[in-house]
């Protein structure tokens, strides 16, 4: 399976802060956004994923992720020059897709809750059909809602409803066969000129191949849009990690965790972070696999 993170947009909610800087940029606490998205992805087991930016932020993304080997996967970009719609993604990046199924994340997304890499195996293990993954919400009105029957299965999907349908909306994470490339080709622009990925769901629902995976209580959804959401998004990774004494959306430790890479190169990411927390904790990571297989820790841990 593939990943795409689509990370463009003016960002225009965050502005002023975005007039210089692609949203996705911005730090959610004490790691950039895109991470994020990023580690989801890797969660899943997936290592060759490409990035869809605007053409000016682009550099940025190169300069701060590379080609992504450093954390054992493949990272490749693409240019976005103009927002047309989530589905256009795929439109993007329908080359580097080829022949395989693909994973969609949106880069201002966060995603957090236990469980949740067991849940991302199963919709990435899957052949045939879509995944998508909803949420509980109080506010459904301003996302694509899922209807359910009285056997809780999807019967159907609406962006934005004027009228309740259920409370579970559609989150920023898609899983999909091959066979959206070419319902995405054969999408026309929505009322608001956009390629809608509520009509490429609604399209999986009518063959009766979309899977639905409700992200319950002790899960947790993040939309970073506005500057309230991103506070709010920074202020829960704060409270978690110095709760738990565990990062949220950490490339190096989920690239270690799945064997991506090495003790040895942990060690040689955490050395560019020198004394910093996230550096420590890189390190820590390194001892406390050492002490579970009771082997020698470093001399100074």
């Amino acid at each position: 399976m593939k990943g795409i993170i689509l990370a463009g947009g003016s960002g225009t909610r965050l502005y002023p802060a975005t007039l210089a800087i692609n949203k996705q940029l911005l730090p959610v606490y004490d790691k950039p956004m895109v991470y994020y998205p990023l580690s989801v992805l890797m969660l899943a087991g997936i290592r060759d994923i490409l990035l869809i930016s605007t053409r000016e932020h682009l550099p940025f993304y190169r300069q701060l992720l590379g080609d992504g080997s450093a954390w054992g996967i493949k990272l490749d970009y693409i240019v976005q020059d103009k927002p047309i719609g989530l589905a256009h993604a795929f439109i993007l990046g329908r080359d580097f897709v080829g022949g395989d199924r693909v994973a969609l994340i949106l880069g201002d997304n966060v995603f957090y809750g236990h469980g949740l890499s067991a849940e991302l195996a199963d919709a990435a293990e899957r052949a045939d059909g879509a995944t998508v993954f909803a949420y509980y919400v109080s506010e459904p009105s301003q996302y694509g809602v899922l209807k359910f029957d009285d056997a809780e299965r999807p019967i159907d999907i609406v962006e934005k409803p004027a009228q309740f349908l259920s409370n579970w909306a559609v989150t920023g994470l898609y899983f999909y066969d091959n066979a959206v490339l070419d319902m995405a080709a054969g999408l026309r622009p929505s009322a608001r000129g956009e390629l809608e990925i509520t009509d490429v769901n609604r399209r999986y629902l009518e063959l009766k191949k979309l899977h639905v995976i409700k992200l319950g209580r002790g899960y947790a959804w993040l939309d970073t849009g506005t500057h309230d959401a991103l506070l709010e998004a920074s202020e829960f990774v704060r409270s978690i990690q110095h709760r738990q004494g565990l990062l949220v959306g950490c490339p190096e430790e989920v690239a270690y965790i799945k064997r991506f890479i090495t003790a040895d190169e942990l060690r040689g990411l955490a050395g560019k972070y020198n004394k910093t927390a996230y550096g420590q904790y890189l390190y820590r990571l390194i001892d406390d696999q050492a002490r579970s297989l009771r082997l020698p820790v470093r001399p100074d841990s």
